[in-house]
């Protein structure tokens, strides 16, 4: 017969083969959360109302580029049965991209825009990218460890294409997370 400290580590392994972590009791405030990200899809779109040619102009994207960029796909655990299981995988890859769109608009590709001076829309969108992502920093982890953008200088003629890319790219995965957590405020938000 199986002692209790067997159970516990077979009910942990799962956890353990996949490298994730194992399921907290703690679970971050939703409530703040939607309305961050409901603000965040707002400045998304603010920063980047499609209004021109460049928007017209879609690239092809080759697989190199496609694995780059994160997305929330179905195997992140951000449907509703995989929140109610264990969130902690859903907001781990929210927070992995909520960081990396941050380090992009830190690059050259933002930077010495005039979009870019204080409180313009893309300032206030890294602003609320920042406050998000900490807010889903769990004080006893760090998720650090993940894709960074590898971004070399850029030319001058690049950079609106490329931040209408990025900002297109950002657009989608906040409103998807914006999902997430519209439904983690109805349904898992703990009642006192």
């Amino acid at each position: 017969m199986l002692d209790c400290r067997a159970v516990i580590l077979l009910w942990l392994l799962p956890w353990a083969t996949w490298g994730l972590a194992v399921p907290r009791s703690s679970s971050p405030d939703w409530a703040q959360c939607q309305q961050l990200s409901r603000n965040l899809c707002a400045l998304a779109w603010n920063a980047h109302a499609p209004a021109g040619p460049m928007d017209l102009l879609r690239e092809e994207e080759d697989e190199e580029t496609k694995n780059n960029v994160p997305r929330i796909q179905c195997g992140d655990g951000c449907d509703p049965q995989g929140l109610k299981d264990n969130s902690q995988f859903c907001l781990r890859r929210i927070r992995q991209g909520l960081v990396f769109y941050k380090h992009l608009l830190d690059s050259d590709i933002f930077s010495g825009d005039p979009a870019l001076l204080q409180d313009s829309p893309v300032e206030q969108l890294h602003t609320s990218l920042r406050s998000l992502s900490q807010l889903l920093q769990p004080e006893d982890q760090h998720w650090e460890t993940q894709q960074m953008p590898s971004l070399g200088p850029s030319q001058q003629w690049q950079r609106p294409l490329l931040r209408s890319k990025i900002l297109r790219n950002l657009q989608a995965f906040v409103a998807i997370a914006a999902r997430v957590f519209a439904h983690g405020a109805a349904t898992l938000t703990e009642s006192p």
